[in-house]
């Protein structure tokens, strides 16, 4: 790596931020109880993260998807940016789109054309959070800026004033401030706190009329316990904590976006900013849906409404034109699939287990953090095969779409074939080739032994002489191609067949194991029959058989088990 001398020592291009002056931490022995204010920043932070931004009517659509998911602060954009920004903001005030119990945020820099210019995009708002903010990290000083701490500390300053002088008295109570000190993560603790502290004592706040210190993790560069440190670090030392909401806004530079949330929570944190799915510059903002999701799993109410996620997720992707990995948490198209036999195994008895218990009973179920259901996903796509699965998930899928319930002495043969198949297509095989391959190799098998004619009848026992009910049967059977005419009795049709096949050269046997069933309803219901032989080798086949009549699928099992041998 170009970072390295040549001996593999790092050469000092990289070094941590500096340690958070803590001795005792509250955080790690905290719980999160209750779900955070959440505010939805989809629409700004979301939106400039798009390869192609959304038009008005794109953005009208995606604000109506955020308030029915039950976000009551929604930052929509920077509206002194652009017409396309300023007109949006129009439409959903004119239009009076806004409910009432949902607040506006708008973002804006602290410059006083800008201040006023987004005051008169958001006249007429039922409720608004201006957001202001300036970065305040050592290198935005040094770079972007080229001003000292005191000069940074000016500007925010100043920002507020801007916003102050350009408000009467009475519409400064209708706005709500939010400050960011911008890159927050990478300040110096103790002047992040010393800058918020300015900056509330200009704007002014308390408990009834609090505001609002997003500390955004703007790039994310430590691990979260050291953001946990910043949070709880910063709630302790500014003043007036009761006046003021403190907010995270984190990214996943790192890739641990939702953890920093949620140490950010435990350490004292009031309220999340972020983007469904996790949209946002770079590596994107944390994933609301995951932190909400994260906490329903706890038994938390997150105070959203994911009740159909899929259907969010759908709009998100038609919106945006950003698409879900698959792995994504919750969302992801393959978070409740199981390709691993062992995985597969465990999800089919949990699954089958809840089936007696009570609708709400405590969730359990191996593998599966939460209940699909409660996300409106569907049990359906749970199991699927692929050569890595074993013979638990066919079993599964075999039972819960086409009602068979093998045997679980017969599933190690079922895993075998399948795995087989899915070894030689080199792919996941759909339930629908699963099915038809247990109907080829056991229901249809007919390599060795074919049936071509059958028939029973039953005779009546004698009571006077207590004999038993018999059954004869004749049937004509093939054997390797050459047709035998065969008959005998038996306690009753499987028997009799079984003792007239002792006439032809197939191989001796004995039953060992013997599983029936039934399919369907009234008039289109049929017997399944599983059955176990013994070869006088030792050796054990199963067979199955599907009929009508249950004597004949348990005769059509042994036809398949004797077709199961190689000869």
């Amino acid at each position: 790596m170009a970072s390295m001398n040549p001996d593999g020592t790092l050469t000092g291009k990289y070094a941590p931020i500096a340690d958070i002056p803590m001795t005792t931490r509250k955080w790690p022995a905290a719980r999160i109880t209750k779900a955070p204010i959440w505010c939805s920043v989809d629409l700004r932070d979301g939106n400039q993260a798009l390869v192609n931004p959304m038009g008005i009517e794109t953005k009208l659509a995606f604000f109506d998807l955020i308030v029915k998911t039950g976000f009551k602060e929604v930052e929509i954009g920077f509206p002194a940016a652009s017409d396309t920004e300023y007109d949006f903001l129009r439409r959903l005030i004119d239009e009076k789109r806004i409910p009432d119990d949902v607040t506006i945020q708008v973002l804006c820099q602290a410059r006083e054309h800008l201040v006023k210019k987004t005051l008169e995009a958001i006249k007429g708002a039922p409720n608004v959070i201006f957001h202001i903010y300036n970065s305040t990290s050592p290198a935005q000083r040094k770079y972007t800026f080229g001003k000292t701490k005191e000069e940074i500390k000016q500007i925010a300053i100043d920002g507020v004033r801007c916003i102050k002088s350009c408000l009467s008295p009475e519409d400064l109570k209708k706005i709500r401030l939010e400050y960011s000190p911008e890159s927050f993560s990478m300040t110096e603790i103790d002047y992040a706190v010393e800058i918020c502290e300015a900056v509330k004592k200009e704007w002014g706040c308390s408990p009834d009329n609090k505001i609002i210190m997003n500390l955004p993790t703007t790039v994310e560069c430590a691990t979260p316990n050291v953001y946990a440190d910043q949070i709880e670090y910063f709630c302790s030392h500014i003043s007036d904590r009761d006046s003021v909401i403190v907010s995270t806004h984190c990214h996943n530079d790192r890739g641990t976006g939702v953890a920093s949330a949620e140490l950010g929570l435990l350490a004292g944190a009031d309220r999340v900013e972020g983007c469904l799915f996790g949209n946002g510059e770079r590596t994107g903002n944390l994933d609301i849906v995951n932190v909400a999701l994260n906490m329903f799993s706890q038994g938390v109410d997150p105070m959203l409404d994911l009740r159909d996620l899929p259907a969010v997720a759908q709009k998100y992707m038609e919106y945006t034109g950003m698409e879900i990995p698959p792995r994504t948490p919750y969302a992801g198209e393959l978070v409740f699939t199981a390709f691993s036999g062992s995985h597969q195994d465990a999800i089919r008895k949990g699954m089958a287990a809840r089936a007696n218990q009570k609708e709400n009973a405590l969730w359990d179920v191996p593998y599966l953090l939460i209940d699909p259901h409660d996300i409106g996903r569907e049990y359906e796509g749970i199991i699927r095969i692929n050569s890595q699965s074993g013979k638990g998930g066919s079993a599964y899928i075999l039972e819960q779409e086409y009602g068979l319930v093998l045997p679980k002495a017969m599933h190690p043969s079922l895993g075998a074939v399948i795995k087989d198949a899915a070894d030689k297509a080199q792919r996941e095989l759909k339930s629908s080739e699963i099915y038809e391959l247990f109907e080829k190799h056991w229901i249809k098998a007919d390599k060795n032994l074919a049936i071509v004619d059958l028939a029973e009848t039953h005779v009546e026992g004698s009571k006077e002489k207590g004999a038993e009910e018999q059954t004869l049967c004749r049937a004509v059977v093939t054997w390797k191609g050459k047709q035998y005419a065969i008959g005998d009795k038996g306690n009753g049709p499987l028997d009799a067949f079984c003792c007239a096949l002792s006439k032809t050269p197939a191989p001796a046997f004995s039953i060992t194991a013997f599983h029936e069933h039934s399919i369907g309803k009234g008039n289109n219901t049929f017997a399944m029959a599983y059955v176990q032989l013994t070869t006088q080798d030792g050796k054990q086949y199963w067979g199955a058989g599907k009929s009508t009549s249950v004597g004949r699928a348990g005769v059509d099992a042994v036809v398949s088990a004797l077709n199961q041998i190689a000869l």
